[in-house]
C-alpha cells in the first residue's frame, strides 16, 4: 500500500522532531500531511478537598488552547515553507473523555507520526496516546526518538520478526520503506522459544522485489528489546519495523515486555502496528 496520507501529532513545544520527520516523508512520498495539535482540558485530582475555582479552570483551558494554536501555527509555517500538501487542526482532549477524538481522526491515515515523550518537556498522556492509536485506530505508527536531529534514514531497515500476526502487519504497513531501502535485515531474537526460520517472510519480501537477510540475534540477558536495540545499533539500521504487543497486553504492562522496552529511551525511529 502506498503512503499518501500522513498525520503527525505536533508537539506543543521543544524542537518538534516528529513534525520535521513527517514533513520530510511527505515530500519524499508525495503524501498529504495533517498536523494535529492537541489541547488538553485541565484535570482535577480526585483527592481534591475543595472545589477548584471556575476562573482557574477557564484560565487553564484557555492556556491549553493557546499552546495548541501556537503548535498549529508552527506546523503550518514549516509545511508551507516545504511546499507540501497539508492542513492543520486542533483537537480538544476532554477530561474523562479519553482520546476518542484523535483516534477517530487518524483511522484513515496511512501513517501516524508521534514523537517519543521528552521528560524535560513532557507532553500530556503521551504513552496513553501511543497506545490508543495502536489499539483503536488501526493505523501504523512511526515513533521518533526525542533526540532525533534530522530526517529518518530509510536506507537500512531492520525488521523485528517473531512470526506473529502483529509482525506481519508491520511488514505490510512498512512496504514502501522496505521497497525503497538499500538494505533490509530481518532480526529474529532468541527468546527461549522455538524460533521462526525467517524463510516465509524472506520469500514474501522477495516476491515484492525486496532482498532481505535473516539473522538470529543472541539474547543472553533474556531481554528481547535490549538485544534488538543493540543489534540495530551495531548493524547501523536507520529504521526498525516491528509488531506491538504480540503477547498478553496486560502482562506486558505489568511485567514489561518487548514493546515497552522498545518505547523506552528510543534511539532509532520505530514503525509499529498491532
Amino acid at each position: 500500500m502506498d503512503i499518501k496520507d500522513i498525520t503527525v501529532v505536533v508537539d506543543l513545544g521543544g524542537d518538534r522532531p516528529a513534525t520535521g520527520v513527517a514533513i520530510d516523508l511527505a515530500q519524499k512520498l508525495g503524501a498529504h500531511l495533517t498536523g494535529l495539535a492537541l489541547a488538553y482540558d485541565p484535570v482535577v485530582p480526585g483527592y481534591a478537598v475543595t472545589p477548584v475555582p471556575v476562573d482557574f479552570m477557564i484560565s487553564a483551558r484557555n492556556q491549553a488552547l493557546d499552546e495548541a494554536k501556537n503548535a498549529q501555527q508552527a506546523f503550518t509555517k514549516l509545511a508551507t515553507e516545504a511546499g507540501i500538501s497539508s492542513e492543520a487542526r486542533i483537537i480538544e482532549v476532554m477530561s474523562g473523555g479519553g482520546l476518542d477524538g484523535i483516534v477517530h481522526d487518524v483511522r484513515l491515515a496511512d501513517l501516524v507520526v508521534i514523537s517519543e515523550d521528552n521528560p524535560e518537556q513532557p507532553e500530556p498522556v503521551r504513552d496513553a496516546l501511543i497506545e490508543a492509536v495502536l489499539f483503536h485506530a488501526g493505523a501504523p505508527i512511526l515513533i521518533t526518538p526525542r533526540k532525533l536531529s534530522g530526517p529518518v534514514d530509510t536506507s537500512h531497515v531492520l525488521i523485528a520478526w517473531d512470526g506473529s500476526i502483529t509482525a506481519a502487519r508491520a511488514v505490510r504497513a512498512a512496504m514502501p520503506f522496505l521497497k525503497a531501502a538499500e538494505k533490509v535485515d530481518i532480526a529474529i531474537v532468541d527468546d527461549g522459544k522455538e524460533l521462526p526460520t525467517g524463510q516465509r517472510v524472506t520469500a514474501y519480501l522477495a516476491r515484492h522485489g525486496i532482498t532481505a537477510t535473516p539473522t538470529t540475534v543472541p539474547n543472553p540477558k533474556k531481554d528481547v528489546a535490549a538485544a534488538l536495540k543493540h543489534y540495530a545499533t551495531e548493524s547501523g539500521a536507520g529504521l526498525i519495523v516491528m509488531g506491538a504487543y504480540g503477547h498478553n497486553r496486560l502482562l506486558e504492562w505489568i511485567l514489561g515486555g518487548a514493546t515497552r522496552g522498545m518505547l523506552k529511551d528510543l534511539t532509532i525511529p520505530l514503525i509499529m502496528t498491532h
